[in-house]
């Protein structure tokens, strides 16, 4: 019983690392000298990170939900 709880932990900090790394690499290619008025400056960065963390987890909650729903489907007859 036990076993499943740490395959599980393991898989959704796999899942996570991966959208985060996934999400930074992405938000590279957004042009934010176009919205903001210090692109450079620490506030920048910070609203990257932020930014990349939030895409990450509605990325992560996402994927874990399906994969979930489809595990479940196997009892559905």
């Amino acid at each position: 019983m036990f076993d499943d709880f740490g395959q599980l932990a393991l898989i959704h900090i796999m899942v996570n690392v991966f959208f985060l790394a996934l999400t930074w690499w992405a938000l590279q290619a957004v042009r934010f000298d176009v919205f903001l008025r210090d692109p450079k400056g620490t506030r920048a960065k910070v609203l990257q990170v932020l930014l990349t963390f939030a895409i990450a987890h509605l990325l992560t909650d996402f994927f874990l939900a399906y994969l979930n729903s489809s595990q479940m489907l196997r009892y559905l007859w």
